[in-house]
């Protein structure tokens, strides 16, 4: 009989590519982090803090690195 030697199967992407990916995971992560509470539970009570800084500035462009960060993960070069 001959030795079968079994081969790892490849990974699509490299050891880098992975670790892009989830720093783009986390700043989405945060991003949607930003964006979540500060409403009020009374319909009729107007809550100023649904338009702060975080909500308004930071949670999008937090969301938008993190697509732009994913996006070039998946185009890098997995050898390098």
């Amino acid at each position: 009989m001959k030795n079968k030697v079994e081969q790892k199967p490849e990974f699509l992407f490299g050891k880098r590519n992975y670790i892009i990916m989830f720093i783009g995971i986390v700043f989405i992560t945060a991003g949607f982090i930003f964006m979540s509470g500060g409403g009020s539970d009374d319909p009729n009570v107007f809550n100023e803090e649904i338009y702060n800084w975080q909500r308004i500035r930071l949670a999008p462009t937090l969301v938008i690195i993190g697509l732009a960060i994913e996006i070039y993960a998946i185009l890098a070069d997995p050898k390098k």
